[in-house]
């Protein structure tokens, strides 16, 4: 049988579709093919059977042995990616499971069933529920095949909106839990339709549009109360040998060990007098939130004080928890931090003192060119050549610290003045 194709069917089956595709590739290894006749009993009631097995090809039945007057009746049937068994050799089956035509099951013994509950990123540590972490962030529950569920966790920053890096991590989670780990996203295309709710559940439906031998397309509906909020469409490849150059250069910036963490920024607000007191008060008295992703900004952002700028930014990012080697996973969290301080690039233009703006992020690109490490420091280099029509465009360059361009992005979005009228004064008297 196929390794390849093997490692592709695995990655079908709901109860594995929360692994990261390294424990599918050890599962792939270790599973036995067993075939079954029609109407040859694959487990009895009351053995243990061999571990837990996966439909591969055909159908069956699982119905339990009759007592006294009871009639024998079907229990349920068993199809393709369906799954049955014990991890443990100490539990014993209750009912007979028969195969109703020619059988394939892959089947994992008992002595690998392990591998069905390592800590993963798609499998939340729940001790770790305290702290928020990129692992709790893009934690999906598999609901039906190609089918997941995501949650805007309730201690994350909070802004306007839904924050769209949420809706392209999660769905392009999703979409990589449907490709064979030997393909990783290289290129993805999102839209954001409407505006999503905090608190409700995301439900992530993946399509499965081409499965070649080099590379993969998938795309993910987001869907919220019956309404479509998000779709991505992503390309996935096999890594190969290719022409390589590159003519981009990343700029002259400090490292991010002399340049300031986002927390002490946020401190310095509480003082600095070209803010205004309202303003101070607001972060004095407010909860900060803390994003799971650091940043240093490698020249002073003027945006908070209401100041024209240049219509560019530059500045480092990494995730604060160590992740592990799953490439998948890094181009996730590199998704997710992406939509961070991007858009409104494009307005540095045209701020100034007590203006106020409405924005929102319209289309979003991304082009992976190298492996990337999201738990090590990217220079995010943004810059926005044009506004107009009530939507501001900025692109974006990601290098590591060598120099080596990782990444490449494009978003559009709406960027309005904010003609809300302003709240009737009331008397004090």
């Amino acid at each position: 049988m196929d390794a390849e194709a093997v490692i592709e069917f695995l990655g079908c089956v709901p109860l594995l579709q929360r692994l990261p595709g390294s424990s599918l590739k050890k599962i792939a290894e270790v599973v036995l093919v067993k075939r079954y006749d029609g109407g040859e009993y694959i487990v009895c009631e009351g053995e243990r059977g061999d571990g837990v097995y996966f439909i591969w090809e055909g159908e069956a039945e699982v119905f339990r042995s009759i007592t006294g007057d009871e009639e024998s009746h079907t229990e349920f049937q068993l199809k393709c990616y369906d799954y049955f068994g014990y991890s443990t050799s100490t539990y014993i089956h209750h009912a007979n499971v028969i195969a109703l035509s020619k059988l394939t099951c892959l089947v994992l013994p008992h002595e690998h069933c392990s591998l069905l509950q390592k800590k993963s990123i798609w499998s939340t540590d729940k001790s770790l529920e305290t702290c928020l972490s990129m692992e709790s962030i893009l934690n999906l529950e598999p609901i039906e095949v190609d089918i997941f569920q995501g949650i805007n966790l309730p201690d994350a920053p909070k802004s306007e909106r839904v924050f769209g890096g949420l809706l392209i991590g999660q769905a392009l989670a999703a979409a990589s839990k449907t490709v064979d780990f030997l393909k990783v996203v290289h290129g993805l295309h999102a839209y954001f339709l409407i505006g999503g709710d905090f608190d409700e559940p995301f439900i992530y439906e993946v399509h499965r549009l081409r499965d070649g031998k080099s590379f993969a397309t998938r795309r993910v509906d987001a869907i919220q109360k019956g309404n479509m909020i998000f779709t991505l469409l992503a390309s996935f490849q096999k890594e190969e040998e290719g022409f390589d150059h590159q003519e981009a250069t990343m700029p002259a910036v400090p490292p991010p060990g002399m340049l300031w963490p986002m927390e002490e920024v946020h401190e310095s607000f509480l003082t600095n007098p070209l803010l205004p007191r309202t303003y101070r008060n607001m972060v004095a008295t407010g909860k900060y939130i803390p994003w799971p992703i650091e940043i240093r900004f490698c020249e002073p952002s003027t945006s908070t004080y209401g100041i024209k700028s240049p219509p560019s930014l530059r500045y480092w990012l990494r995730a604060k928890d160590k992740l592990s080697d799953d490439q998948a996973l890094h181009r996730c969290v590199v998704a997710y931090a992406s939509d961070l301080i991007f858009l409104n690039v494009s307005l540095n233009p045209h701020r100034r003192k007590g203006l106020e703006t409405i924005s929102a992020s319209l289309n979003h690109s991304m082009w992976f060119h190298r492996s990337v490490r999201a738990d090590d420091w990217i220079c995010f280099v943004i810059y926005s050549p044009v506004a107009n029509n009530a939507r501001g465009f900025v692109s974006g360059q990601m290098f590591d610290r060598k120099g080596e361009l990782l990444v490449s992005l494009t978003q559009e979005g709406l960027i309005r003045k904010d003609r809300s009228p302003n709240p009737p004064v009331t008397s004090k008297l």
